[in-house]
Parts: structure tokens; sequence; C-alpha cells
């Protein structure tokens, strides 16, 4: 009798560890972050996840898309947290109930890409309203990554604040994520607008060159946004603010500034109090 005890409790035990599937565990580990390419694809992430995921015993599931398509993900509630580069979008993300306790991250800017043979002649602008009605007028081709990403989001805010409608054989449009579109670009022989840390990351790989830089109007803030556990009682809220907390923190922000690609830093940190900020 004794020994029938003794073995039923250890079933029940047997039963309820069992309970505790390696699915169910690894989804208690696992924050989901919505981010785009550039952060992801310049290998930022890489260098300032690891020391999150091993202080909170967490591992973060990074999903690489467009800021536009992040944001849908995130309104649908299928990830926790987004790291996005579109201010107005971001915005609006809070407004409508979505996102709560934006904090800004770092930034860095947007430059225009072309030819040697620079065919619009707008090499060594400042302007990049200007430098893209010259390249209208001439109807050079332009590689656009017509993604609803945060780059081409503001490429579209470009071209409305000079009120220009860009169509024709000139005007390409990828459907691609930044990578494949700098690659059509290159092979095409034409302009393009790219966030400088991800032109960095593929210099090597480009005979494009940088023709218009400079302008404050190509200043390129990202933010990260929790998604609101109002609207999606899963999402898992205190983690994404403890990801919010370690990306805005003094470690993660000196981090953020010493990651250079061939000895460029790429991104500059946002931080409030960093540098003297507010």
């Amino acid at each position: 009798m004794a020994f029938s005890m003794h073995r039923c409790l250890r079933l029940a035990i047997a039963g309820l560890l069992m309970s505790f599937s390696p699915h169910a565990l690894a989804d208690e580990a696992v924050l989901r972050l919505a981010t785009t390419t550039s952060t992801y694809e310049t290998g930022l992430l890489d260098k300032i996840l690891p020391a999150f995921e091993k202080k909170h015993s967490v591992k973060v599931h990074v999903i690489s898309v467009g800021t536009g398509k992040a944001i849908k993900i995130a309104q649908n509630g299928d990830v926790d947290a987004i790291l996005v580069h579109a201010r107005q979008a971001e915005d609006r993300f809070v407004k409508d109930g979505f996102g709560v306790n934006r904090r800004d991250v770092m930034h860095n800017d947007f430059v225009l890409l072309g030819p040697d043979a620079d065919p619009a002649a707008v090499a060594g602008m400042k302007d990049a309203g200007k430098a893209l009605e010259k390249i209208a007028k001439s109807e050079s081709v332009f590689v656009s990554r017509g993604d609803d990403s945060g780059t081409h989001k503001k490429e579209k805010a470009l071209w409305t604040e000079i009120d220009v409608s860009p169509a024709g054989k000139w005007y390409l449009e990828a459907g691609q994520g930044m990578s494949l579109s700098l690659r059509m670009a290159d092979e095409k022989n034409a302009y393009v607008l790219v966030d400088r840390a991800t032109y960095l990351s593929h210099i090597d790989e480009l005979r494009l060159k940088v023709v218009v830089e400079g302008d404050e109007g190509l200043l390129n803030p990202y933010g990260i946004i929790a998604v609101s556990p109002y609207k999606h009682e899963h999402a898992k809220y205190e983690l994404a603010m403890s990801l919010i907390a370690w990306l805005t923190s003094p470690e993660c922000q000196k981090m953020i500034s010493a990651y250079k690609k061939a000895g460029v830093q790429l991104f500059y940190p946002d931080a409030a109090g960093i540098d003297g900020k507010q």
C-alpha cells in the first residue's frame, strides 16, 4: 500500500512537471519585438540585446520588417514592443491606444545615394527637396522602397513637401526591404534614399555614392513603444517596460554610441539626460 501511494505521488509530480511543457516555458521566456530593418541588418541588436536577455532570463524574438508593417503587427497584438523610426506614425499608434510609454532611443540620418554620372546634377546639394525636384524633372531613375517603411514614409513626406507625385518609367517601387532596394538601385544606377547606418553597412557592396546629405529634414529618430496591455491583455507589458528601461539606460546608450562600422558611428543615443539632453 505504501509503495502504491509513493508511486501515485511520483506520477502526480511527473504529471505536474509535464504540464509545464517546453513550449509553455519557452513562451513565458520570450519577448516579441517588431523593429525596422535598419536596426537588425546593421547588427546593432546583436550587440545590445544579449546583456538584456541574460539579465532578465528572456529571449527577444526579433521580427525585422518596415516600420509600417511593424506597427500593424503591434496593432494586431502579435508583438510586445516596437522599435521604429516614423514619429508621426508612432504618435498616432500611441494616440489610438495601441501603444504606451514611447521613449526616444537614438537617431541617425537619411542620405540620398546616386551614381557617379549623377544625371540629375544633384551631388553636393544640401536641400533634399530641391534635389528630388531635379531628379523628377530630369526623369532620372529613382528607386523607392515602396513598402510603407520608415524610409518610405520619409521619402513620401519629401515628395509631398515639394508638391510632386512621382510616377513614370523613371520611378521604380521595389516593395522590398532596404538591402534589396539598395541592390536594385545599384544595379540600375539609380538614386535612392537610405538611412546612413544601412548604407555604411553595405558600402563595400555598392557603386552608388552619397550625393545629398546634411539636410535637417533628413534626421532619422528611433523610438521604442510598449504594446498597450489595455488593448491586448496578453502583451508582456512588464517585460516590454524592462526592455525600454534597458535601451534607454546609460549602459545601453553607451553601447549604441560605441557601435561602429569601418570606424564610423552608426547611431547616436537620444535617451533623456544623456550628453546633457532633457
